[in-house]
């Protein structure tokens, strides 16, 4: 899954476009380098991220959703939202893969809109509150806290006649540095709900603090981690650098083949 930012103020520089053909040609490249799916968001989530108004974030996506769904016909079309309104605008421009950072958990009518339209949902892990989705959790986190919540989710979208469910720990949201590795040294775990597991790992603070390095340098720490979660259960990668990703899954496929 390749990462287009229509934002100005993502956190790792180079992934961020707000002009229709540059994200364009960026998809372009993507789908080149072998992405499956492509992940479309008008609305940063970093650290420290400034909120915007849904309909700044609808000014974003409005003309790139159509562009990409044209060029690319036969890719996978995620949008990364967590408003209703904005998810409702790409489902009726063809998007299949509603990507919900926040479980639904921020707008009510969500739920109506996934009923409706019953695309294909990445429910995420996050303790945050509206527009603060970095907020601690004042209890420690473990693989088994998200399988509670992830269970409920899935009970309340098995409800409304949603199947297609894939799940996501949520790294670097509402979680300490040792959570983040706990969780994805624990990744397995969140195998036994029977859902597809993506990790979201591409570049983030978890791997520069670490490193004692920015986003600009952490593609090497990326690279290995997607690699560690791959190997513990991970079936789709969120990534940036789209080319190292299909690579590391390839050579990783020769290893298990053997």
């Amino acid at each position: 899954m390749g990462i287009l930012n229509c934002t100005p103020d993502s956190f790792y520089a180079a992934s961020r476009s707000t002009e229709a053909n540059s994200i364009l040609h960026l998809a372009d490249n993507m789908v080149s380098d072998g992405a499956q799916v492509l992940d479309v968001g008008g609305y940063s989530t970093r650290p420290g991220g400034q909120p915007v108004e849904c309909t700044e974030e609808l000014s974003r996506i409005k003309e790139v959703i159509p562009l990409l769904r044209k060029n690319f016909p036969d890719i996978l079309l995620s949008l990364d939202t967590f408003r209703s309104e904005v998810a409702e605008f790409g489902l009726n421009e063809g998007v299949d893969v509603i990507n919900d950072v926040t479980g639904g958990q921020f707008d009510e009518h969500m739920w109506s809109v996934l009923e409706r339209f019953k695309p294909i949902y990445i429910l995420m892990h996050s303790n945050g509150c509206p527009f603060d989705f970095h907020a601690k959790s004042s209890s420690t986190l473990t693989s088994a806290t998200l399988i509670t919540y992830f269970s409920e989710k899935l009970d309340r979208l098995k409800s409304i006649g949603l199947h297609d469910v894939i799940l996501d720990p949520g790294f670097g949201f509402s979680k300490s540095l040792t959570e983040n590795y706990s969780l994805l040294r624990n990744l397995n775990d969140f195998r036994c709900l029977g859902f597809p597991i993506l990790a979201g790992i591409s570049r983030k603070s978890m791997i520069g603090k670490v490193l004692d390095s920015s986003s600009e340098h952490a593609l090497n720490g990326t690279t290995v981690l997607n690699s560690f979660a791959l190997l513990n259960g991970a079936g789709i990668l969120r990534v940036h650098d789209v080319k190292e990703a299909a690579e590391t899954i390839k050579l990783l496929n020769k290893i298990l083949e053997m």
